[in-house]
């Protein structure tokens, strides 16, 4: 029998690919640049270089490797915000749908 650590419903696929987040709470509609750590059925870690509100909500673009496959298109809010580090945040995203 396997002992799991991390109780959680969904597995983390571990990642460190680039990706576009676009705030769809502000008129602009900004695109920051970021680095997804780590994805799973229900949420998302990306990191930053600065913060973003709670609650704010976000759609994420994956990029995929392959051409031939169509990028990951995630919408989701901001659940958690820790700082890592000098301009180095952790973003957490509660993903609301997958595309």
């Amino acid at each position: 029998m396997v002992n799991f650590d991390d109780k959680r419903d969904f597995y983390r696929m571990m990642l460190n690919s680039d990706v576009t987040v676009t705030i769809i709470d502000d008129e602009a509609n900004s695109k920051i640049m970021a680095t997804c750590r780590d994805l799973s059925a229900t949420g998302m870690a990306i990191e930053m270089s600065h913060p973003l509100e709670l609650n704010t909500c976000v759609k994420v673009s994956v990029e995929s490797a392959n051409n031939n496959v169509q990028p990951l298109e995630i919408s989701g809010k901001i659940v958690r915000v820790t700082e890592e580090g000098a301009e180095c945040f952790l973003v957490g995203i509660n993903i609301s749908e997958i595309d």
